[in-house]
């Protein structure tokens, strides 16, 4: 855990962040009707607003509405709470009750239309708050805070009440943080510690106590919004907040439920573009999406595989345990940008060393090997017959002379390494308390990233406890998985950040032509036949194989003539998938009759099936390539969702595919590829051509415009397989499903 009473890891400011706290960067839009040209081309937002949250955070004025002092009630201690909070902000405190003159000695009113100015926030101490809340809004109060539990946590009865409080907020324009919240708002937090800080955000308000509890390692803390219910203020509207707040330098999440997918996706661009890290934990991993998919497409991903997805697309850091969370937070606020990636391990112990390098390496860290030059400057003071190309074994930290801070120094002064890491799996002093005292020296002196595991199960020694948590420039972790999982974050992010451009700035505002070709060919609540959605991938120019639809065997002979032998013949109907399960597929015609048979057995099969056809398709032979699948699904959070992944008959046993939400650039696009466990097929091996890698991501591209244009008629699309050619000859979609909403 990073440590520290006083001083941070970075003394230097967020040049990036150009706004003030809560300062709008753009047109408010999310969570109320957007101007047209602030949407997309699907009707979505492309900005979302900041809300001013200071004065919810630092009141001038607050009215507690049920407050009250008589022993034993919830409501004394909750009071007494706030007027000590009210104290600490500087706000002023008004008691609001229908019986009482005074509370706590401060006078009392019957009602907040009583009150003797205007107030920034109320806090409702009342079982149901949806009654006062048209008062709020009449007396102009900015923000509620309603504590009541008994909402959509509750079943039914509950989210329509919530619905009803929801409605009565949007109508009286406060805004709401609840129900079902709680006080962390108002803690007591530490106001001796410095440098940057972690704003945190929790629908728990239990499951951020281990990041709060991080003050008193040293570590800041500027906010808690304990989100509650959500039925007004969200996840999202606090992180656009704390993105634009000057004394932030890291977010820390605990997610139980998005509420807004695209409102959440703008938040979080919105942290990207200003350079501050977003980390969650989010629940729910294990909840299979509800999703009855004709495609294969909407086979291949879970809703929280498109939430993993969209929240790394957009840069925001998931982590599983709490401790992740808190350990993550507290290196990416405070440690300055890295030099370099490489990460050097330095170790008293061999094994200790090859342990750890074995573990950074998998996690996808890069240990760069020392050059023969750095080599030979460390054997001036560690023996020869130790390895020190990475990781460094000094095989017992000198501990009677300087030379433990020449070895240390020496590996920061590479240019290729940016952070080090000492693993120290237990206390063995003097030694360890002496290289502790070096390691903290050396951090002290460099702008490089000094990371050690203290692995001591009792953590009470000195070693740990004053030097490593006394300094600000040390990184302390008590574990090897949290430690890399935090360097792992912190190295991703400043890569993400620096070549980040946010894809809401090029979204397409205004449908193409193809989309009113491709409107023209949707039936609502339909499944389009082969034929249909081949012509749909026409419309927006990907390419598909020479073909025609034919309703007899005479027809089939003369298209085939045209198309050129040999073909390809498959059955084409509305609502017909998975066509080669049902023997509707014939492959390598290469004559008349084999063509007229073909087309008999074709008609012959789907009558005994019952199948509707519209006529059998006679296609164009491709060449192989590498089969892949694109596809379009609709995601119920985010809206329409794009896959490529590994296609053909195994699609989904291979079940190797990449999702993004649009929009996105083609760096995305190319990275979705990056993903895919069978990238390499793309390369070309055993002898194989390379693919045609450009063709596919066009594909990709031109799916998420029809995504983006078509999202409301369109349910489901599935290329499978988009067949990708040898480099420089494209890639032909050979059969297409397309579902309409």
């Amino acid at each position: 855990m990073l440590g520290s009473t006083h001083g941070t890891l970075t003394t230097t400011s967020r040049t990036a962040r150009v706004l003030a706290c809560g300062e709008q960067a753009a047109p408010a839009v999310h969570g109320r009707a957007a101007p047209a040209e602030d949407v997309d081309v699907s009707g979505r937002a492309l900005h979302s607003d900041v809300p001013d949250l200071d004065r919810f955070f630092r009141p001038s004025s607050v009215a507690v509405v049920g407050a009250s002092d008589a022993e034993g009630r919830p409501n004394t201690g909750i009071t007494r709470q706030l007027i000590a909070w009210a104290e600490r902000v500087g706000a002023r405190l008004h008691p609001v009750h229908p019986t009482r003159t005074s509370v706590f000695g401060l006078p009392c009113h019957p009602s907040v239309a009583d009150l003797p100015e205007e107030v920034d926030l109320a806090v409702l101490l009342v079982g149901d708050p949806t009654p006062v809340i048209e008062e709020l809004g009449e007396s102009k109060v900015r923000f509620a805070v309603a504590f009541a539990s008994g909402f959509a946590e509750t079943g039914e009865a509950g989210a329509a009440a919530q619905q009803r409080l929801a409605a009565a907020v949007e109508r009286s324009g406060i805004r709401l943080l609840g129900p079902n919240t709680n006080l962390n708002a108002f803690e007591r937090f530490r106001d001796d510690l410095d440098g940057p800080a972690i704003a945190l955000i929790t629908q728990s308000g239990h499951q951020g106590r281990p990041v709060f509890t991080l003050q008193e390692l040293g570590i800041r803390l500027s906010h808690w919004a304990p989100t509650g219910n959500e039925a007004d203020l969200e996840t999202a509207d606090f992180i656009s907040y704390f993105a634009t707040c000057p004394e932030v330098g890291a977010i820390a999440a605990y997610v139980e439920g998005l509420k807004d997918g695209r409102g959440f996706l703008l938040a979080a661009d919105r942290a990207a573009r200003n350079k501050v890290p977003v980390v969650a934990v989010k629940v729910g991993r294990t909840q299979a999406g509800a999703r009855m998919a004709a495609s294969h497409t909407g086979k291949l991903t879970g809703a929280d595989e498109v939430v993993d997805a969209a929240m790394r697309q957009f840069g925001v850091i998931r982590v599983d345990g709490l401790d992740e969370l808190q350990d993550t937070a507290a290196l990416l606020a405070r440690a300055r940008p890295p030099r370099a990636d490489g990460v050097v391990v330095y170790s008293i112990s061999g094994g200790t060393g090859a342990h750890f390098s074995d573990l950074a390496t998998a996690a996808g860290l890069q240990l760069p090997t020392l050059g023969a030059a750095k080599q030979a400057e460390l054997h001036q003071w560690i023996p020869d017959y130790l390895s020190v190309a990475n990781p460094v074994d000094n095989g017992g930290h000198p501990v009677g002379d300087w030379r433990g801070r020449k070895i240390i120094d020496a590996i920061l002064a590479d240019p290729s390494v940016g952070v080090l890491i000492c693993p120290i799996t237990g206390p063995f002093p003097p030694m360890s308390d002496k290289l502790a005292q070096d390691l903290v020296d050396a951090a002290e002196q460099t702008d490089k990233l000094v990371c050690v595991v203290w692995g001591s199960p009792v953590g009470t020694e000195d070693a740990y406890r004053t030097t490593l948590l006394g300094s600000s420039r040390v990184a302390t972790f008590r574990t090897f998985a949290n430690c890399i999982t935090a360097v792992r974050a912190y190295l991703g992010h400043h890569r993400f950040t620096a070549d980040y451009h946010s894809p809401f700035e090029d979204a397409p505002r205004t449908l193409s032509p193809s989309a009113r070709k491709a409107q023209a060919l949707m039936r609502p609540g339909e499944q389009l036949s082969e034929h249909s959605a081949k012509q749909l991938l026409r419309a927006y120019g990907i390419r598909v194989p020479r073909e025609q639809l034919v309703t007899s065997a005479a027809a089939a002979v003369r298209a085939a003539g045209l198309v050129g032998y040999p073909v390809v013949m498959k059955a084409s109907g509305p609502g017909l998938a998975h066509k080669s399960e049902l023997g509707l597929v014939k492959v390598g015609l290469t004559s008349a009759s084999q063509v007229r048979d073909a087309y008999r057995e074709l008609t012959d099969i789907a009558r005994y099936e019952g199948v509707p056809l519209d006529g059998v398709l006679v296609c164009q032979m491709v060449a192989r390539g590498v089969e892949m699948v694109v596809g379009v699904t609709s995601d119920s959070l985010f809206g329409p969702t794009v896959t490529v992944g590994l296609g053909g008959v195994l699609v989904e046993v291979l079940r190797d595919a990449a999702v993004r939400v649009p929009p996105f650039g083609e760096d995305q696009a190319r990275a979705m590829l990056g993903e895919l466990r069978g990238r390499a097929l793309l390369d070309g091996v055993r002898g194989a051509p390379p693919a045609d890698v450009d063709a596919l991501v066009e594909v990709v591209l031109r799916v998420q415009r029809m995504a983006l244009e078509l999202g409301d008629s369109l349910a489901e699309l599935d290329i499978n397989p988009l067949m990708v050619l040898e480099r420089g000859q494209g890639a032909v979609a050979l059969d297409a499903l397309a579902v309409c909403h």
